[in-house]
């Protein structure tokens, strides 16, 4: 029986190398785990997961694969799940950029041996890129894809012997700098709905009785840069 996942899944695990020894935080069912240890062998994983429920679904999960000798599902709190040197990977997918931001930095101590982080945001990526440069990480890869409607970026970042010191700025942070380059069709769509979306919060601050007028300004600019990166190639989706 082979570990099926989501195209999603499938793309954030394109990112590991053959002999990954890594942690799956938020594991949930540890779908992610089981489809890689079972193309693998040689990779090992601990599945995290801070709830009793998807954590007894994920124990089940291994057991069904007979996936137990590669992964170990661990019930705790974001990185407290794994010990400093024990995984030199770390995959976090499928939640806020905000809440990965917090679980990172709350959890930073335990990254010592981590070479990569492989970070999937739903919402709010730019949080998760600003701690990955102010904290010794360079982002090498990123891709986005468009599954059940929703557009979902992956940000792939490692230690490297050179550090990429170039600081980003607040275009890079907010769109990606790979992204911002490669522009695949998802990221047209992804900020087509997102310079819609801020077009709508701008109409409602004019509206206000009493405007924020720093986040008028601020949501002014980033909508700006929205439209000039999407107007910069032909057959935009914006209009």
């Amino acid at each position: 029986m082979k570990a099926k996942i989501s195209k999603r899944l499938k793309l954030v695990a394109s990112f590991l190398s053959t002999g990954a020894k890594f942690a799956d935080i938020g594991s949930d069912h540890a779908y992610l785990p089981c489809y890689v240890c079972q193309k693998d062998p040689t990779a090992t994983a601990v599945a995290g997961e801070v709830n009793v429920g998807p954590f007894q679904r994920a124990i089940e999960t291994v057991k069904a694969y007979g996936l137990e000798q590669q992964i170990d599902v661990r019930l705790g709190n974001g990185l407290e799940v794994f010990e400093a040197e024990e995984v030199n990977q770390l995959v976090i997918a499928g939640m806020g950029g905000s809440l990965i931001h917090d679980i990172l930095e709350s959890g930073k101590t335990k990254l010592t041996s981590v070479e990569q982080i492989i970070a999937q945001p739903n919402v709010d990526a730019r949080a998760v890129r600003k701690w990955m440069i102010h904290h010794g990480f360079t982002i090498t890869d990123e891709d986005i894809i468009e599954e059940n409607r929703h557009c979902y970026e992956i940000i792939n970042a490692k230690r490297l012997d050179t550090p990429d010191n170039k600081q980003l700025d607040e275009k890079d942070l907010l769109f990606g700098p790979i992204l911002l380059r490669s522009k695949p069709p998802a990221f047209y769509k992804k900020w087509n709905e997102e310079a819609r979306k801020l077009e709508y919060v701008l109409q409602q601050l004019k509206q206000a009785k009493q405007v924020d007028q720093k986040k008028y300004e601020q949501f002014t600019k980033e909508w700006r840069w929205m439209k000039e990166v999407l107007s910069n190639e032909a057959g935009t989706y914006y209009s």
